[in-house]
């Protein structure tokens, strides 16, 4: 009982530092920049996009929130259906205990 106090605690400790912690401004402007690649429908530019940041599409794009929708529904709801297939299979993921236990940073930008 006492371990799962303990985790209770340390898991709502690490949600509100999340919460309140401010985004570094280099991390931010890149995450801003993968989101105006889903206002044009344009591959090349996506591309273009993940190698010059050097973005692990794996990792980013389950937790990207653009102005307040993934990035997939961000990708769809401007139009942009060439990009939204592209990252189709990185938004589709399996959840388990142990994945929410130890991912539970959402990057969320505005502009």
């Amino acid at each position: 009982m006492k371990k799962v106090i303990t985790l209770a605690g340390l898991l709502m400790t690490s949600l509100t530092f999340n919460a309140s912690a401010a985004m570094d401004p280099k991390l931010e402007n890149t995450l801003i920049s993968v989101c105006k690649t889903a206002l044009s429908d344009s591959i090349y530019r996506f591309n273009s996009t993940m190698n010059e940041y050097r973005i692990d599409k794996k990792r980013i794009f389950p937790n990207l929130v653009c102005n307040g929708e993934s990035f997939h529904d961000f990708a769809l709801s401007n139009g942009s259906i060439k990009v939204a297939k592209k990252i189709a299979p990185y938004t589709e993921g399996r959840t388990s205990i142990t994945d929410i236990a130890m991912n539970n940073t959402k990057y969320s930008v505005n502009f």
